[in-house]
């Protein structure tokens, strides 16, 4: 059996750094995103995103075993869940959190190459068939050119994500660049863990800030 592609082991330098920052140039990458507003543990908006971007990701890969899977599709396993996260009237850098319902995000998941429009598209009609009460209008495809990056690996819980975005944040002024956060480079998580297998001492997130 031919394996199946894994993004997170061809990228190992996108999706495994160390614990130790570095930089990176993140190349064009197409993603589903959907944005939105509020406390991601409580708020509706944010469970439905969830539900769409998995739904949508699922129901590409899956589209084999109908046999309309799209021109160049190849195995693989679905990338794993990023976020994109700011607050409105203040520059959000992922370590002073007052008030997590403040919290704007784009939620996001990567797709392979071969999803055009025409593809999502398709996509969303299968999905609608399937679980018709779900709003997928706010579903988006986009190509993210998010360009040089500083990143660093955290493991434990989200709550102390600080402590790490400091080591992050000195790092950046140490290696000569700037923290380049702003309206349009924002503060980025990718998240390899899930909270509901993995204890929150165990999970792996990667922190990601824009830099110049």
């Amino acid at each position: 059996m031919t394996d199946k592609f894994d993004f997170k082991k061809e990228f190992k330098e996108l999706y495994m750094p160390k614990t130790k920052p570095m930089i990176i140039d993140v190349p064009e990458i197409i993603f589903i995103m959907i944005d939105g507003k509020g406390n991601p543990n409580t708020c509706k908006e944010y469970k439905n995103a969830m539900e769409v971007l998995y739904g949508l990701s699922y129901s590409i890969k899956m589209s084999k075993m109908s046999g309309t899977q799209p021109d160049g599709y190849f195995e693989y396993v679905v990338p794993p869940l990023e976020g994109l996260w700011w607050t409105n009237g203040e520059r959000f850098d992922g370590i002073h959190i007052k008030n997590k319902d403040e919290f704007c995000w784009t939620s996001m998941i990567r797709q392979p190459n071969f999803v055009t429009v025409e593809v999502f598209e398709t996509a969303k009609k299968v999905l609608t068939k399937k679980k018709p009460n779900l709003d997928l209008s706010l579903a988006r495809l986009e190509v993210f050119n998010e360009g040089k990056c500083a990143q660093i690996m955290h493991i434990g819980s989200f709550d102390d994500e600080p402590s790490t975005i400091k080591v992050l944040e000195e790092f950046i002024v140490e290696a000569g660049y700037q923290n380049d956060i702003s309206e349009k480079r924002k503060h980025h998580e990718i998240y390899l863990s899930d909270p509901r297998k993995v204890s929150s001492e165990k999970l792996k997130t990667v922190i990601r800030h824009p830099i110049v």
